[in-house]
């Protein structure tokens, strides 16, 4: 993901532009909640920090991150969402199925955006070794706010760079 602090996304005009209209759906999985639900209130004070409006800012939950994919793929198909951010934490619990979902859920993602043409953005993270400790959530909680701004610094350079790019495809039809 794209790592670039605020400073560098705001000063950009087609940022906030390409925001001021943009509807962008936050999935997020209730698994964990108290560090996925970081990285998504992260997203949304950045987002509306860079101009975005709130009320185009929506929420959804899903269950784990199994399920954002399909969640992502609906909102994206549907022609009301200029992006979509999934939000979950997949716990190495001792067995390799963390290795199974991760790949699941990133793969998706990723077809969901190739196939609608509506950018996704993921913080569906697999911490290494994930122990449940108050040290160890207090660790994942501020690291999760930091990817939430990540996503949303990524997302709104994304959108800039797609109406740009928009803007350049009708000036060459146009020509």
């Amino acid at each position: 993901m794209n790592q670039t602090t605020i400073a560098n996304v705001s000063s950009s005009q087609a940022t906030r532009a390409a925001l001021q209209q943009a509807r962008i759906a936050i999935v997020s999985a209730n698994w964990h909640s108290d560090v996925v639900h970081q990285a998504r209130d992260a997203a949304v004070r950045r987002l509306t920090a860079l101009g975005a409006a709130p009320a185009r800012l929506h929420q959804v939950e899903v269950p784990g991150a199994f399920e954002i994919p399909l969640m992502a793929q609906k909102l994206a198909a549907s022609g009301q969402f200029d992006a979509v951010i999934g939000c979950a934490v997949i716990v190495n619990g001792g067995i390799y199925h963390h290795e199974f979902v991760s790949a699941a859920v990133v793969d998706g993602l990723m077809r969901v955006q190739l196939d609608t043409g509506v950018p996704v953005f993921s913080v569906a993270l697999t911490p290494h070794n994930f122990q449940p400790t108050e040290d160890l959530l207090g660790f994942f909680r501020c690291h999760f706010v930091h990817k939430g701004e990540e996503a949303a610094d990524a997302c709104a350079q994304t959108l800039a760079a797609h109406a740009d790019i928009d803007a350049l495809l009708t000036q060459a039809v146009a020509a």
